[in-house]
């Protein structure tokens, strides 16, 4: 339900708009306030699961998630909307971090790889069934209820879980007791919110001075934050992050690893389900469809990794996954720029099954290596730091890669005209225009093209734009024409983006390098004792 809640929305977007009658910087923000409020409740989250029991707080998370989805589903006002949102992230950040600490407390050294498997599997190809779910149930347009049934769907599924977790989930805490970390809490949600508010709207106010403000801010609460939690453990205890978790390479390595990892493919979702949609102008059902194949990708890379790979390749598992996701990456944006305006859905399954196997190899692996460097009266933190960790780099790779995209689809604008200048004179010399009103026109087009590329909010028609044609053959030239540059814009501003993607997989690539070569997944750890001492 989490990671689905993110992109679902995505493709609902016109249809939330048209109903609900919100403004562009209202729909930004029914998206951003799930981000923003689960990123900032995450770690306090865990923390809570260790003090008063992580089946409790699990519980009072999914119903309060469950109660939030019905309010978003029923929500008939933007400011509703939004502020639903910001309930459902909340009582995700309750629900999400309890999971991988219940994991690593309930099951064995033996068997916990099959349940991170399973976790790595279902979350990996969580995000891309939430496209493809989100675009059917738009589509088929249940009961008449338009976007709703993306929210009303958690219902059921949370009714479910409740039920299923009451009965079957076996409650922990830590045994120390630890106590209550209100500033600390209050310095990491502000922290948190005060790196990602301004860069998810900076964009969009045209970055104010004020945002730079919040972001040195950030750095400040976080510098502060530091500083409490070390004088905490030192004189009361009980901080709200064991600072000396940090003082394990592997997971100082590995979580910056992860964090990176997340911020790649935070943008990696944004920008293709921007080159999907708004560059080949496929509907969201298509959209969602296609993106199965990460997904069943994703499934395939986390089973094969924990069952085959890890036990005996270690960390170069983790090396190989980031070097497979970057392929992947490289492979999708050289076909989109070959393809450009004709680039079919089976066109893209190979790219997407590589950049899903890639991911699913990585994501497992991880998740395992960094719970296995923490005692466990230590998960729920960790876990919060481990999901925070994602979440962040989800929210700062939506914002920073946004800004990189939008920033090179303004500046690219003209390929698209020029690649369609020629076969759009040809057919205006058909229609029986003279060369100067041919002239007139594309010059008119190519304006029209470059503010749209350059527009903050996409909804909006720019002013070069508005003037239709007399003649309607020609309007229908230039409807083509337009179709064909904007996909051709999109097809390579996602190339030049996916580079940079290709870069933050490098350096992830770095981080795995960089762990000590004696690094262990630590489900194998039993394993490797066991062939010992039979020997």
């Amino acid at each position: 339900m989490d990671l689905l809640d993110v992109t679902i929305v995505n493709v609902a977007v016109p249809s939330v708009q048209k109903d609900l009658g919100a403004a562009y910087s209202q729909i930004e923000w029914i998206i951003a306030a799930y981000v923003l409020s689960f990123a900032a409740v995450l770690i306090t989250g865990g923390r809570l699961g260790d003090i008063y029991g992580r089946k409790r707080l699990f519980l009072l998370g999914v119903a309060g998630f469950t109660a939030a989805s019905l309010a978003c589903g029923l929500a008939s006002s933007p400011a509703m909307l939004i502020g639903s949102r910001f309930v459902q992230g909340a009582m995700a950040g309750l629900m999400v971090p309890q999971i991988l600490a219940i994991i690593r407390v309930t099951f064995p050294k033996e068997e916990r790889a099959k349940a991170i498997a399973v976790y790595s599997g279902v979350g990996g190809s969580a995000s891309a069934v939430g496209l493809s779910l989100g675009g059917l149930l738009v589509e088929w347009n249940l009961f008449d209820l338009g976007w709703r049934p993306i929210f009303l769907v958690n219902v059921p599924v949370g009714l479910l879980a409740l039920g299923a977790a009451a009965v079957v989930m076996r409650d922990s805490r830590s045994a120390h007791a630890p106590r209550l970390d209100i500033i600390g809490m209050a310095l990491a949600i502000s922290a948190v919110l005060l790196l990602v508010y301004p860069l998810t709207e900076g964009r969009r106010l045209g970055w104010p001075a004020w945002t730079f403000v919040m972001i040195g801010a950030s750095a400040a609460a976080l510098g502060a934050f530091l500083v409490y939690e070390r004088w905490r453990a030192r004189t009361a205890g009980s901080p709200l992050i064991d600072l000396d978790l940090f003082r394990s390479r592997p997971f100082t390595i590995g979580l910056s690893s992860w964090l990176l990892f997340w911020i790649g493919f935070g943008g990696f979702f944004l920008i293709w389900t921007l080159f999907m949609q708004a560059g080949l102008g496929w509907s969201p059902m298509r959209a969602g469809l296609t993106s199965v194949f990460f997904a069943v990708g994703a499934g395939i890379g986390a089973g094969v990794s924990v069952s085959a790979l890890a036990p005996r390749f270690g960390k170069w598992v983790l090396l190989a996954g980031g070097l497979v996701t970057a392929g992947g990456f490289a492979l999708y944006g050289a076909l989109a720029t070959y393809y450009e305006s004709d680039f079919a859905s089976w066109q893209m399954v190979f790219p997407l099954l590589v950049t899903g196997i890639g991911f699913g190899i990585v994501v497992a692996p991880t998740i395992d290596m960094l719970l296995g460097q923490i005692p466990d009266r230590e998960a729920g933190a960790a876990s919060g730091l481990l999901n925070t960790g994602q979440q962040l780099g989800l929210a700062l790779g939506v914002a920073l890669v946004g800004i990189l995209f939008f920033g090179q689809l303004d500046h690219d604008s003209a390929r698209g005209v020029d690649s369609v200048a020629g076969q759009t004179r040809t057919e205006l010399a058909a229609a029986g225009l003279p060369g100067s009103a041919q002239e007139q026109i594309l010059a008119n087009f190519r304006a029209c093209v470059r503010d749209r590329s350059g527009e903050v909010d996409p909804s909006v028609v720019p002013a070069s734009c508005q003037s239709a044609p007399a003649d309607p053959a020609v309007g229908q030239i230039l409807t083509r024409a337009g179709a064909d540059a904007n996909a051709v814009n999109f097809a390579h501003t996602f190339q030049y983006t996916l580079w940079w993607g290709m870069g933050l997989m490098t350096l992830v690539c770095l981080g795995f390098v960089a762990l000590p070569r004696d690094t262990r997944l630590e489900q194998h750890e039993m394993a490797d004792e066991e062939e010992l001492v039979g020997v």
